[in-house]
């Protein structure tokens, strides 16, 4: 027998070696691929089960309509087993066999419904479908036209913010950066009796009184302040994680608006409550700004118009629009005159207030239904 060379034998377990790794590779990867389709209905992509025949996603509809919901299999093949309906994040009915036609009661509230339907089949995963419907008021909003019966002096300088009225006084909170404070304003002179200046670093915003207390807003800092009413002397600090724009109190509640057209409702020491979004028969009513309540309404500055929104608080339904334009006359504007802004209510004599950013008036109004021809 003859000897193999040591070098030649070591080139030959070299090349075996080779082969065999290679040859262990290829099996992994043969194995990690699967040589036939899965059989398990879990692991095969979903088909479209079902389709929503109405309401149409993004519709519109006054909240109180009826909603008629149908559904019905996308395919004769899909086999589905049954479907639940879902209102709002909570199960409205059950269905077991397709088509199906069932009924949504009206809310009676505006705002964004949103519908899922959650179709069941032995052959596939569940499949969900979620489409939403805005639900306008059913209230026709009534036009209010506004009489001056009086008007008062009013600081030029006063960026208003918010403004509230108690035996014979204003408390008014102006904003601004730099020039932010809050306000004890005599209402017949318009001279300041107290005020008490904010740090450069906040933008004033609404104001209200509760109880003893006095309740100012920031806009973006997410902080407010707590004053003694007597004495202006800060007593507490309050925090919310929304803008603050507009403040005002119902019953012993506060009340907030942030530029949305979301209403909030707080306890004293700023615990939310509750909350209603702001609708007409038109749409969500957005920029919400200084807040008042008025024998059971809530008045609301619309930002950056001359409008006044009159707004059922348990709702959030528009009732009625009250138009100011041109309340403050030409010549009394100056370049640095800026936009209605101010609510004030005299519980006592059932007068309305209203004024505007750097203006110089101040004005008790009425407000009559717009006559119809």
């Amino acid at each position: 027998m003859k000897r193999v060379p040591v070098f030649s034998l070591l080139i030959f377990m070299l090349l075996i070696s080779a082969f065999s790794c290679s040859g262990s590779s290829e099996r992994k990867k043969a194995a990690s691929v699967p040589d036939s389709p899965a059989k398990d209905a879990e692991a095969l992509p979903a088909r479209r089960l079902i389709e929503v025949l109405s309401p149409a996603d993004n519709s519109t509809l006054s909240c109180s309509e009826t909603i008629i919901f149908s559904v019905s299999e996308a395919a004769a093949n899909s086999r589905t087993d049954s479907v639940q309906v879902w209102v709002n994040g909570r199960l409205h009915k059950t269905v077991s066999s397709l088509p199906a036609t069932t009924e949504i009661p009206a809310t009676g509230i505006p705002g964004r419904l949103s519908i899922r339907a959650v179709a069941f089949s032995s052959l596939s995963r569940p499949q969900t479908v979620t489409l939403f419907i805005s639900l306008l008021s059913d209230i026709n909003p009534v036009i209010y036209r506004y009489r001056v019966v009086r008007s008062y002096p009013h600081d030029r300088r006063a960026y208003t913010q918010g403004l509230v009225y108690d035996s014979g006084f204003f408390y008014e909170g102006t904003g601004q950066q730099g020039e932010s404070s809050l306000r004890k304003v005599e209402a017949e002179t318009g001279k300041v009796v107290s005020q008490v200046n904010l740090d450069a670093s906040f933008f004033g915003e609404g104001v209200a009184l509760l109880d003893n207390r006095i309740y100012q807003l920031t806009w973006t800092t997410k902080v407010g302040f707590v004053y003694d009413r007597e004495t202006f002397r800060e007593i507490n600090r309050i925090y919310y994680q929304t803008q603050g724009w507009g403040l005002t109190t119902m019953g012993d509640s506060l009340v907030m608006s942030d530029g949305t057209n979301v209403i909030w409702f707080l306890d004293a020491d700023f615990n939310v409550l509750s909350s209603v979004e702001v609708w007409d028969n038109k749409g969500r009513v957005e920029n919400l700004n200084e807040l008042e309540m008025i024998e059971g309404e809530l008045w609301a500055n619309i930002w950056q118009t001359d409008r006044i929104a009159r707004i059922d608080p348990h709702t959030g339904k528009v009732l009625g629009w009250v138009e100011l334009g041109n309340i403050l006359p030409r010549e009394e504007q100056s370049p640095e005159t800026d936009v209605l802004n101010g609510i004030a209510w005299d519980a006592v004599n059932k007068r309305i207030f209203v004024t505007g950013k750097l203006w110089p008036k101040l004005y008790e109004i009425t407000v009559a239904p717009q006559s119809r021809n």
